[in-house]
């Protein structure tokens, strides 16, 4: 359903409202769990905006499962999800990038047929210097049956690891000058702004299409030396300096959620290739990468991890890492074609190109 009329005002609960009813055996579960992240969301964004004023900014003292210092924001915006998704009857199970292993659904509470993966807060360590961060999520539907007793079975670790073409939603809120909320159910990608006057995120930017080619590279050129050989030269291909076509502009954040944004909107590539110190790229494959790519995928672009869609990966840890190329469809193909070509010229095997980091596997 298209909304038109300049004059209309469109609530993200109006627009799940109207999306739902689009479908005839709609539960209504999904629509709950989107509304739900989107009151999350307004919880974090309060916190992002006082963390100048509050005793929020800097290191908790603890490190994550990545072995990360974990931040004081993402402690909050962990629990803050948590709270909020615990307790409605439609998940099963969630993971977090912050937690280890599976969390569970609590006893006292009914448990329903769709998982919640999450990154709470990417980027925060941005916060400090006011660099845009972001909320990442993924819903997928379970695959292990329930018992059907009064509460549900708790979903299992098979429920998690399912390949990214499973998610039926995927979404992310990007804090900056203003708050965004962008989802995809498979309809399209829409985007809502939060109007802080009324606590509202009003639809702004429905159906986003990001171009065919776009304008931006996103990369961090500090791990150019221990790139291999194949993504030297696809960096090269991008910057126009080896003559087969424009060059694009470097901008790069540093912040996930920002760089894709600005590229979703303008036009561009987001790459995280594997290196020498990060064999298997840096990533992870079911809090970053595959909600971002179904969003860029419904957006008309594309997302590989190398010469494979990243889609149909198929995940066999809750961390796992995976090198990352996402963007626009035609900047992403030459990529993909590029590695392929530099595997079949044997510099690298397949995969190792873009996993590895090279054909030596360092």
């Amino acid at each position: 359903m298209v909304h038109n009329t300049p004059t209309s005002v469109v609530t993200i609960e109006r627009f799940i409202i109207e999306q739902e009813q689009l479908h005839a055996h709609a539960t209504g579960d999904l629509s709950g769990i989107l509304r739900d992240l989107a009151l999350a969301a307004k919880m974090i964004a309060s916190k992002v905006r006082r963390a100048g004023l509050a005793d929020i900014l800097g290191a908790a003292g603890t490190e994550n499962v990545q072995g990360e210092m974990q931040q004081k924001l993402d402690l909050f915006a962990h629990e803050t999800i948590f709270k909020a998704m615990d307790h409605g009857g439609r998940l099963c199970a969630m993971a977090s990038e912050e937690v280890e292993h599976l969390i569970p659904i609590p006893e006292q509470f009914k448990r329903g047929k769709y998982v919640l993966l999450f990154d709470p807060l990417d980027g925060s360590s941005n916060i400090d210097v006011n660099v845009p961060v972001g909320t990442i999520f993924s819903v997928i539907r379970r695959v292990t049956k329930s018992d059907h007793n009064a509460k549900g079975d708790h979903g299992t670790i098979e429920d998690l690891l399912q390949p990214g073409r499973k998610q039926v939603a995927s979404g992310y809120v990007v804090y900056g000058s203003s708050t965004m909320f962008v989802y995809t159910t498979g309809q399209g990608v829409h985007g809502f702004t939060l109007d802080p006057s009324i606590g509202e995120f009003l639809l702004s930017h429905p159906d986003m299409k990001i171009p065919e080619h776009g304008r931006y590279l996103s990369v961090n050129d500090a791990y150019e030396q221990y790139w291999a050989e194949p993504v030297r030269a696809l960096m090269r291909r991008y910057r126009g300096l080896d003559g087969k076509r424009e060059a694009m502009n470097v901008r790069y954040i540093g912040s996930l959620v920002a760089d894709f944004h600005r590229n979703l909107l303008g036009g561009g590539v987001f790459a995280y290739p594997a290196n020498e110190k990060s064999p298997h790229g840096k990533l992870r494959l079911l809090y970053e990468g595959n909600p971002l790519a179904f969003i860029c995928e419904q957006a008309g672009g594309a997302a590989i991890d190398g010469e494979h869609r990243l889609l149909d990966v198929k995940p066999t840890e809750l961390h796992q890492r995976s090198p990352l190329f996402i963007g626009s469809k035609g900047d992403v193909e030459i990529a993909r074609q590029l590695f392929h070509e530099a595997a079949q010229k044997g510099a690298g095997h397949g995969q190792d190109v873009a996993h590895r980091g090279g054909a030596n596997g360092k």
